[in-house]
């Protein structure tokens, strides 16, 4: 459920690269008018601002800055612009546009009219994103000088010339109409931001960046085309280039691109309106259907830039930490909440920090609010301990260093720190972060979380109203001026992701009990590493029945051991800078693990540690049921949750004998609620060993020495139960077209599947793999989302997957699409149309040429992602394959012709074999059409 509310959180970042459809309405007829590329006079070249750690500003004559961070460790480059434009910059009856504006730059511009056929035939990883202060454009594609020159001008073309069309505008409003109803389906989400606009009487920040309906519907493309031109311009935004980069051949580059734009005359007015000191707590109630029951409040805190966001970082984590929160312990060991935890918003001006818990229907919501109230008032009188606080810097220096072993990652993270009023921000926090005491935390606590500076799910009177005043904006410019920062991490090896190269360097290697290990040893960024564990156990008979206690029996290995308490691993994971995730199911346990050279040995004696030493406490059990239980209901009424579990079910007919078997959620709940802690204890004693288990590790580390250490920790750990693997098979069901009501959720889910023979080495694969890319893959290129989402815009997400078996022949299509119930007839009808059209035309050989290049590149990608590259090579060692297969794949789908595509194609994708299932709140719609 945690990585739930996580979605919800990221939801209100707004991310859309846009496409539009057609809408009813008189075209302006105009556009922004183009801005010549010539430029006669001689440019001024880049003058050198600051260097940080390894990240140099530049600064153009046109005022726009350039942020470089070469790291040769990676087979990619990320190019990402950052304009200094958010919702706060919305005026009345302008919300949503700076979020809308985003989707029509993707729309085109004369000298790149499709966009995202471009993105797809670089086969770049590319979106954009809009938040409150900024708004950016990325793309990570594989590095070549061809494919960084093309996007520099695209950015630098689109920044000034993007058409912003009457056409386009009243296509896309449908699609981003259909992205706000997405968003209405979550009760979370949507009491998230009634409290932010309850909290906020004045200010931009309480207003959703998503906008409201009526605006988006109503706009004038006047206001959106005046809104372009003022804001996207080079003296507004931040161009960041990183990864596989020369930097002086790439500022030339970026000058001869960006240098010709010239630097506008209107000035931009700083935004001037600020919310006063609250003066009494505020309460919000909302009702809507939903199953979990859900508290939130909030507090204003000062900007993210002011010295007192660290010490109130610090404090959101020791409010919110899992276990060790004060929130987690006073709600969810007590068991008055399924989940408990707090988190806040680092924004340019003074922002919030929120407090939330989960609660079952049958627990008392008021109950679990007083206590996480209570939890709250107290701080003053029970302050935050030196323990508690140190703890809380640990986990958030381990997830920023960690952040810094990707360049990537810094690249796209720099605008946050960006719209905060600086890049700089981002190094400067974490310093500030590793200075926080154990005093600093305990006075921002004391001054900002007092109840008149509340804004909660319930109102509470109150005698004597206590301000609290929020500080001013610093002045970033001289906060940052002569900041210098620490030292660049060590770089990585200039790394060729070919799989002729990756097999070159990988070692093999089986362990005494029969273990599998693969090893890539390289030199990379912040000695950074990828591990990858299965264990794998069992077979058809001796697993039956026992799904629910397989899974309980993998969540709690990392909830005690012999030696450590949950807290104690979670600490020692955090001390160790090491993010390991670990889960399960009813025929296989794997482990996750991401961290750096110098700590590699002592995770891996940990992770060993969980893995052979659990101890299953009581207490962990019973949280670890409510928990699921708690996500299980909130599930019951979500139209993709009910789509995916019942075409699932419909295509995979398991019978409930079969450790594969997919339950209804009735059946999980009762499974769940029946499950006893010696079950779970069985299953680890009968199944868990690594006799037929697989590693692989990749990343910056001694492969000799690490072979030693997991052959003495892993090779002697051997399966008392036999292994068998289960034999999958495609079972023929009878076709259905099913309806499932979901009464009160604005937006709706479609699935279509089904099942055939089908295995990876199949002579048709490679045909079926490409014919699927152009069908529903790519970046908004596909036949589904050009048709359904850019021609008709019927939805803001859809598009369609093709997988085959490696071992057994059991092939398998799916579809999918988000929209508003009313438009269901509409979707369904150009999804089979769009199919209907692959089977009988086929398609071009220009559309071919044009999906094989996206295609290979999009692989070289992928494969240049360790953790990627570390689950393909453990995943391999089970299959026993290597990567030549990747190169014969490959090769085969360049030579494919458009005759071997189109009739593969035509023979597998049989329209009659098609399930669909719809979840969505139909009968709203068929009544509101009735009385329309």
């Amino acid at each position: 459920m945690k990585r739930s509310i996580i979605y919800l959180v990221a939801l209100l970042m707004v991310m859309s690269p846009a496409i539009a459809q057609k809408k009813k309405g008189k075209d302006s007829g105009k556009t922004p008018e183009a801005i010549p590329v010539e430029n006669k006079a001689a440019l001024a070249p880049p003058v050198k601002v600051t260097s940080v750690e390894g990240i140099t500003e530049y600064r153009l004559q046109n005022g726009l800055r350039v942020l470089l961070f070469p790291d040769q460790s990676k087979q990619t480059i990320t190019v990402n612009i950052t304009y200094m434009v958010g919702s706060k910059h919305e005026n009345y009856g302008e919300t949503g546009m700076a979020h809308l504006l985003e989707h029509l730059v993707f729309k085109g511009t004369p000298k790149h009219p499709n966009i995202p056929q471009e993105l797809t035939e670089h086969g770049a990883r590319p979106n954009g994103t809009t938040w409150t202060d900024r708004t950016n454009y990325f793309e990570t594609f594989n590095a070549t000088e061809e494919n960084l020159t093309w996007a520099l001008d695209l950015e630098a073309d689109r920044m000034v010339n993007s058409f912003i069309a009457k056409k386009d505008l009243d296509s896309e409003m449908t699609v981003v109409r259909n992205e706000f109803e997405s968003g209405e389906n979550n009760p979370f989400g949507i009491l998230l931001q009634r409290v932010m606009s309850t909290a906020y009487l004045w200010h931009n920040y309480g207003k959703s960046t998503i906008g409201s309906r009526a605006d988006l519907e109503n706009v004038p493309i006047e206001r959106l085309q005046a809104f372009y031109k003022k804001y996207y311009q080079p003296d507004n935004a931040v161009l960041t280039v990183v990864g596989k980069i020369d930097e002086e051949k790439t500022l030339k580059m970026i000058n001869e691109k960006f240098g010709v734009v010239p630097k506008p005359t209107r000035e931009i007015q700083p935004t001037y309106t600020m919310d006063p000191t609250q003066d009494g707590e505020r309460s919000v109630v909302l009702r809507r259907v939903g199953d979990v029951q859900v508290a939130i409040s909030a507090y204003h805190i000062p900007a993210g830039s002011h010295p007192d966001f660290a010490a109130i970082d610090v404090l959101t984590q020791v409010l919110g930490s899992e276990p060790s929160g004060r929130l987690y312990k006073a709600l969810v060991d007590s068991k008055k909440a399924s989940n408990a935890g707090s988190f806040n918003f680092q924004l340019k001006e003074p922002g919030l920090l929120f407090t939330f818990a989960q609660v079952l229907k049958e627990k008392s919501l008021d109950d679990a609010k007083a206590t996480m109230l209570k939890t709250l008032d107290d701080l003053t009188a029970n302050p935050p301990t030196k323990e508690e606080v140190e703890r809380a810097k640990n986990e958030l220096i381990k997830q920023m260093e960690l952040m810094y072993n990707s360049s990537e990652r810094i690249g796209l993270s720099l605008s946050e720190s960006i719209g905060a009023g600086d890049w700089r921000l981002m190094f400067l926090h974490r310093d500030r972060v590793k200075a926080v005491t154990v005093d600093d935390v305990k006075r921002v606590a004391a001054q900002y979380l007092k109840p008149d500076n509340r804004t909660s799910g319930v109102f509470i009177p109150t005698e004597k109203p206590e301000r609290s005043d929020i500080p001013p904006v610093p002045d970033v410019e001289a906060m940052v001026k002569d900041y210098k920062g620490n030292e660049a991490l060590a770089a990585g090896e200039a790394f060729d992701p070919s799989p002729a190269n990756i097999e070159s360097r990988v070692k093999r290697s089986d362990l005494p009990n029969g273990m599998k290990l693969a090893l890539l040893s390289k030199k990379t960024r912040g000695e950074s590493v990828e591990a990858r564990i299965t264990l794998r156990f069992g077979d058809e008979k001796t697993l039956s029945g026992k799904g629910t206690a397989a899974e309980f029996a993998a969540s709690l290995l990392d909830r005690g051991t012999a030696k450590h308490t949950r807290q104690q691993i979670k600490d020692e994971f955090d001390r160790l800078k090491a993010n390991v995730f670990i889960g399960g199911g009813a025929t296989q346990a794997y482990v996750n693990i991401t961290t750096t050279k110098p700590n590699l040995a002592e995770v891996l004696k940990l992770v060993t540690e969980v893995l052979r030493e659990p101890i299953f406490p009581a207490d962990e059990f019973e949280k670890l049921k409510n928990e699921q239980l708690a996500e299980i209901e909130s599930n019951r009424s979500e139209p993709q949750a009910i789509a995916i579990t019942n075409i699932q079910r419909h295509i995979n007919p398991y019978p409930k004998t079969d450790p594969r078997y997919i339950a209804t959620f009735d059946e999980d709940i009762a499974n769940i609620k029946a499950l006893t802690l010696d079950e779970v204890k069985n299953f680890y004693k009968t199944f868990y060993g690594t006799s037929n288990a697989t590693m692989s590790i990749v990343g910056d580390f001694d492969a000799d020495a690490i072979t030693k250490m997991v052959t003495d920790l892993l090779g002697n750990w051997k399966s008392t139960a036999q292994f068998t693997r289960l034999v999958s098979k495609a079972t023929p069901v009878e076709q259905i077209n099913k309806n499932f009501e979901t009464p009160d959720k604005a937006n709706a889910f479609f699935a279509a599947a089904f099942n055939f023979e089908m295995r990876d080495d199949n002579p048709d694969y490679p045909a079926l793999v490409l014919g699927n890319y152009m069908l529903g893959g790519g970046f908004l290129n596909s036949r589904l989302a050009t048709r359904i989402r850019q021609k008709e815009g019927l939805s803001y997400g859809v598009g369609s997957q093709f997988n085959a078996g490696s071992l057994d022949p059991v092939g398998n299509f799916f579809a999918y699409a988000i929209y508003a119930p009313e438009n269901a007839e509409k979707l369904e009808a150009a999804f089979k149309d769009e199919i209907q059209k692959v089977i009988t035309t086929g398609f071009t050989a220009e559309e071919i040429a044009a999906a094989k290049s996206g295609w290979t590149q999009s692989r070289t990608v992928a494969r240049s992602q360790d953790g990627g590259l570390a689950g393909t090579l453990n995943n391999y060692l089970f299959i026993k394959r290597d990567l030549s297969f990747d190169k014969k794949l490959e090769d085969k789908v360049m030579a494919l012709t458009p005759e071997q595509i189109n009739a593969a194609m035509k023979k597998y994708l049989t329209p009659d074999k098609i399930n669909i299932i719809k979840a969505g709140d139909f009968a709203k719609a068929k009544k509101v059409a009735g009385s329309n």
